[in-house]
């Protein structure tokens, strides 16, 4: 089913994460799944990622990449800000964000998705990239379709 073929389709990868995921009710599979799916379809990324609320901040979840940081604190870094603004944050250069939080020192964009559940923050997609401006208006789309399917899947 999968071959690993960087595609660009989103509907296409929107498609097989909805049937990846159904059936299964285990919150930490279905986004260690979603994660994997991404990195491996998506190009020129180094990090794939998600991060959920916990105690009023956020935590790490399943991910695919280096090592990463552990806590966000809400409205901190693009992750902090995406939630406290809750909309999608697309950053061409994260050396010019202020208060970016830097994990990977090559990661030079990034994209980040806030998720919800019943209307509430559930978390947030997290994407890197090691080149400038990665993340284009038609990847901001498909990637939060990608993410509205997700909804649909979190329990």
């Amino acid at each position: 089913m999968f071959d690993n073929t960087p595609i660009k389709d989103y509907n296409m990868l929107a498609q097989m994460l909805d049937g990846l995921l159904t059936g299964e009710d285990d919150n930490i599979s279905n986004l260690s799944n979603a994660s994997a799916l991404l990195n491996s379809f998506l190009t020129d990324v180094n990090w794939v990622g998600f991060y959920t609320m916990k105690n009023g901040q956020l935590q790490l979840g399943p991910f695919q990449g280096l090592p990463a940081c552990v806590q966000i604190p809400v409205g901190k870094g693009v992750c902090g800000t995406a939630v406290n603004e809750q909309k999608t944050m697309v950053v061409d250069d994260v050396h010019q964000f202020p208060g970016h939080i830097a994990c990977d020192a090559k990661s030079q964009s990034e994209i980040v998705v806030p998720i919800l559940k019943d209307g509430e923050i559930f978390g947030v997609l997290d994407i890197d990239a090691p080149i400038k401006s990665r993340f284009t208006t038609e990847d901001q789309t498909g990637i939060e379709q990608f993410v509205k399917v997700l909804e649909k899947h979190l329990y």
